[in-house]
């Protein structure tokens, strides 16, 4: 479950995104700037344009430098990387789609081989045999693309595989043919942007102008049909993986937003290079190549952030723990670990030395074992001013862990382990922080006790039910948490909090907001 191969103290999660939006940017250029490469030099050949095949030989350079040399050694990073931060999800994906990543590491030869000769073979071969390597270099290529989305995609919808196991139920899963056809886009676009960059490096006026524009018709119509591929790849997405778009963390809306922002920038910036594209400097093709990146990491954070709290969709957690009991999870499951313990079932811990302190050990360990997959103590998803915000104390982190795959609509997993361990980690996680004054307002008591399960909106459980009572009741109530849903955690709250919590929640919410019908009704519905 835990592998003692790699502690990184600024978060595993945003080592992985550095390095894999890297690769997958260039990757996507590798796929598409073949294409552009082919049908490029074939149009100068038919019309005898000398200083288009000169530029291109260039560009070719550029190309197997950005793509054969910067995509391999990154490509090998992910792997290098995934290995050490995620062995279990790695091994899963190498165990689930063993000939996929065969086939995918042929076509990656013969890219490779491809490109190599046909950047060699400017002045060697006769313009036939070198398009016909261009070609096969375009083939092989995208047929990486078509192996790799189908992996890809898996991790987000997994589909009938979870039932079966079976190759091509995973692969052929509900995202695969809207991805493929947005990763293509994604892909032509990039094509020209790339193209921009060298061809804004030209001093022939006449000549950077027709690059220009040729590139141009590579990155705009892509980027203009992108909208629809993305409704169509959100359309085919479960509805419940976009719980986490919304609430108290909504990571995903968040990165949504900025990914059309840059994308919409992109779409203008490059528009613009046609008023004129004789004119265009290396300053501003590098902005462009910057708002492509911004976009291409903003899609990449979206989908990321959807999957929570699964690395691979209902299958295996981002902790390495097993949503179901399987034969080949060798007992790593929640169940399992619920009840066997986590400290007996992680291979590598360190047990504390009994005494003073031993709860706050072994709570550290728990810690990194459950928890580090996604947070650290400090850094990156800092616990320690995640939980100076809520100023919870131990009982109430107690509580709380009895309930984290509620929290922030599901994008945690389950605390996994005996009750013993639940205390020592709220032990350990009561260190990270220094207790302040206790909330005195409303809506600071709703952000601290509420808000990692229920939005302060008018329609959501929590608000309707308080509005459907009067002061007195919803208060009493409060009293006992567990009573009203039994998931809930039994926080203490006040008397005097109780009512600041009720009176600051009817007084923010209008009458008109939720009908004493429905309020009833949900009420009912968590006795």
């Amino acid at each position: 479950m835990n592998y003692p191969v790699w502690d990184v103290a600024f978060g595993t999660g945003l080592l992985i995104a550095i390095v894999s939006i890297l690769h997958v940017f260039v990757s996507h250029f590798a796929v598409g700037g073949g294409l552009f490469l082919v049908l490029t030099e074939r149009k100068a050949l038919r019309q005898n344009d000398i200083g288009v095949l000169s530029w291109l030989r260039t560009h070719t350079r550029f190309f197997v430098l950005v793509t054969v040399v910067f995509g391999a050694i990154s490509g090998v990073g992910i792997w290098f990387t995934i290995g050490l931060v995620h062995p279990s999800a790695t091994s899963s994906l190498i165990h689930a789609y063993v000939w996929g990543w065969a086939i995918e590491w042929v076509f990656f030869f013969i890219e490779i081989t491809a490109a190599l000769l046909y950047f060699y073979g400017w002045d060697k071969l006769t313009p036939r045999l070198h398009l016909w390597y261009g070609w096969i270099y375009c083939i092989a290529a995208y047929g990486s693309l078509v192996i790799i989305n189908g992996i890809i995609t898996f991790m987000l919808t997994s589909g009938k595989w979870i039932q079966t196991h079976e190759f091509w139920a995973g692969f052929f899963n509900p995202t695969y043919f809207p991805s493929l056809a947005l990763r293509t886009a994604i892909a032509l676009a990039l094509a020209g942007a790339y193209a921009l960059v060298t061809a804004s490096r030209l001093r022939d006026a006449a000549l950077k102008a027709r690059l220009v524009k040729w590139s141009v018709t590579w990155t705009l119509p892509p980027l203009a049909i992108m909208p629809a591929l993305v409704w169509w790849y959100i359309r085919r997405i479960p509805p419940e993986l976009w719980n986490s778009t919304r609430g108290a963390m909504p990571t995903a809306s968040h990165g949504a937003v900025a990914a059309a922002v840059l994308a919409i920038g992109t779409f203008v910036l490059v528009l613009l290079t046609l008023v004129k594209p004789a004119r265009l400097r290396l300053a501003y093709s590098l902005t462009i190549m910057l708002a492509a990146l911004g976009t291409m990491g903003a899609f990449e954070f979206v989908r990321e952030a959807i999957r929570k709290p699964f690395v691979i969709a209902n299958y295996l957690y981002d902790n390495s723990l097993y949503a179901t009991p399987s034969a080949t999870d060798g007992g790593f499951s929640v169940e399992a670990v619920d009840r066997a313990g986590v400290l007996n079932t992680a291979r590598w811990v360190q047990p504390p030395a009994p005494g003073k302190g031993a709860d706050v050990a072994a709570g550290r360990q728990i810690f990194r074992v459950e928890c580090q997959s996604c947070h650290t103590a400090d850094a990156y998803r800092g616990m320690r001013q995640l939980l100076t915000a809520r100023q919870w104390d131990r009982p109430a982190l107690h509580a709380m862990l009895a309930s984290l795959d509620l929290m922030h609509n599901g994008v945690m997993p389950p605390f996994a382990g005996t009750d013993t361990e639940r205390d020592a980690l709220s032990a350990y996680l009561a260190t990270l922080y220094q207790a302040g004054a206790p909330p005195s307002d409303g809506q600071r008591l709703f952000q601290q006790n509420c808000a990692t399960c229920h939005e302060a909106a008018p329609g959501d459980s929590a608000i309707v039910t308080i509005r459907a009572l009067d002061a007195q009741t919803a208060s009493d109530s409060l009293s006992s948490l567990p009573a009203l849903f039994v998931r809930m955690p039994d926080l203490r709250l006040s008397e005097q909090q109780r009512i600041i919590l009720v009176q600051w929640i009817k007084a923010r919410f209008s009458e008109a907001a939720m009908t004493p019908r429905h309020s009833a009704a949900v009420y009912a519905a968590m006795r």
